[in-house]
């Protein structure tokens, strides 16, 4: 049962429907063959509903701000021009908690106003003894504001594809995988980092973490290894550059740096292997019900969480949890980033290929986006690393990137220009003669293991 006339929402859920009529464009789909600038009783808002399926019947997308803010320039009325600017700031700047019942009480009510037009519409028909039309005319009102998204219609979406909101995206703070990510991780991307152990991983999510945050992002930090305070004190020693082992000294600074940050942080903790994919999302529906929504979702790491798979062999369980986390990025549409282990050979390479990854190779076919972290002692020592770009949807990949580390603190500042494997494989045997090369160390080392795991 819906009002019978959209005056009787009230102006603020007017607002709302527009708010949802010019981002969402599944639902001014789905009701662009009932909705009616009439039912406004605003002018202003008669005007925006006019635009707004103008823009959608010739493009097939809601229109940008850009495109209002011209079309305002035309209006001839000073009057109804200021009103029109007023609404929209009021528009855009609504916050949508209750998106989903403002649109679903909202077709219902598109639906109703069809269907009694139609009966109306009848009325006459009957009179003139027209039964086929009546038929006809009753059933298209029964089927107006159905689902009709179809999926991306390649020639019709043309506009919808290249404007920026048809992918939201958060930046990494490296501006060179920027670039190859086409501005960043997107909603319903997974992107992974290998690494072997103690060898950075976890300080990566938390660098990532932070900055996003410090562009205005909710982030939920999911560690299955460290607790939560001591990945609180990681962000705090990110955030002041004090090393994390003497941070606790400066508190005062914390709270005064922490209060400058626009976006927000929650860690939560979970036992290894006792949480599953179903866990994590019930907690972030909890978050969403108090008001948090995450921008970004961060799991250190998924390897470590409970396969939801009845299955007895642990690949196809780790693959099941793989391929779960990755459908957790679409269902939210937010990015997760999340990080796993190599292999005891692929800990002793210079440069980490994807062939190492410990597990499952299937890791990578499920990622969007997915490079390793490589750390030997050395590295450890002179605070440097190299990152290799496994795998890469938006662009290219098969570079490497040289890295200065501060294990401290969490800052990794990469170089501008790619290194190829050949020329890193040529330095390292220059500096010393006597070690075995890249691809030496490679061909010894399944051996070696295979000689060890046999003792």
């Amino acid at each position: 049962m819906t009002l019978k006339a959209l005056s009787q929402y009230g102006p603020h859920f007017q607002v709302k429907v527009l708010n949802s009529l010019l981002k969402n464009k599944k639902f001014l789909l789905n009701i662009r063959d009932v909705l009616l600038p009439s039912f406004f009783e605003n002018n202003a808002h008669q005007w925006i509903v006019k635009e707004v399926l103008q823009y959608f019947d010739e493009y097939n997308s809601c229109p940008s701000l850009d495109y209002l803010g011209i079309e305002v320039k035309k209006i001839d009325n000073e009057v109804l021009q200021t009103s029109v600017k007023e609404q929209l700031k009021e528009v855009f700047k609504l916050i949508n908690e209750d998106q989903e019942y403002v649109e679903d009480e909202f077709s219902n009510f598109c639906k109703n106003q069809a269907l009694k037009n139609a009966l109306l519409k009848s009325v006459d028909l009957l009179q003139n003894g027209m039964f086929d039309d009546i038929r006809f005319t009753i059933d298209n009102a029964l089927k107006a504001g159905q689902d009709k998204n179809i999926g991306h219609e390649y020639f019709k979406d043309v506009v919808g594809r290249y404007t920026e909101e048809d992918r939201q995206v958060i930046p990494t703070p490296w501006p060179n995988i920027n670039e190859l990510l086409m501005g960043g991780i997107g909603g319903g991307d997974f992107g992974l980092i290998f690494g072997s152990p103690g060898g950075g991983k976890s300080w990566t999510m938390v660098a990532l973490g932070a900055h996003a945050i410090k562009l205005g992002m909710n982030v939920v930090h999911y560690t299955l290894e460290l607790s939560e305070g001591y990945v609180g004190k990681r962000y705090d020693a990110y955030f002041t550059k004090i090393p994390v082992n003497t941070v606790h000294l400066s508190q005062d600074q914390v709270v005064k740096t922490i209060e400058k940050l626009e976006g927000s942080l929650t860690i939560k903790e979970y036992a290894p292997g006792q949480a599953s994919i179903s866990t994590l999302e019930a907690h972030i529906q909890k978050m969403t019900d108090l008001g948090y929504p995450p921008d970004m979702v961060i799991i250190d790491y998924v390897d470590l969480l409970k396969s939801s798979s009845n299955a007895r062999d642990e690949k196809e369980k780790l693959d099941n949890t793989y391929v779960s986390t990755k459908g957790l990025a679409k269902t939210l549409n937010v990015p997760v980033w999340s990080v796993s282990q190599v292999n005891r050979a692929g800990a002793n390479d210079d440069v980490i290929q994807g062939d190492k990854a410990a597990g499952s190779y299937n890791k990578l076919m499920i990622t969007d986006f997915c490079m390793s972290l490589s750390r030997l002692a050395q590295d450890k020592v002179n605070g440097t690393g190299r990152f290799f770009i496994m795998k890469n949807r938006y662009g290219m990949d098969g570079m490497t990137y040289h890295a200065d580390m501060d294990a401290s603190t969490g800052h990794v500042k990469m170089s501008d220009t790619p290194k190829d494997y050949d020329s890193i494989e040529q330095s390292n045997n220059n500096s010393n003669p006597n070690e075995p090369s890249v691809r030496d160390r490679k061909s010894i080392a399944p051996l070696a293991e295979n000689f060890f795991m046999n003792q």
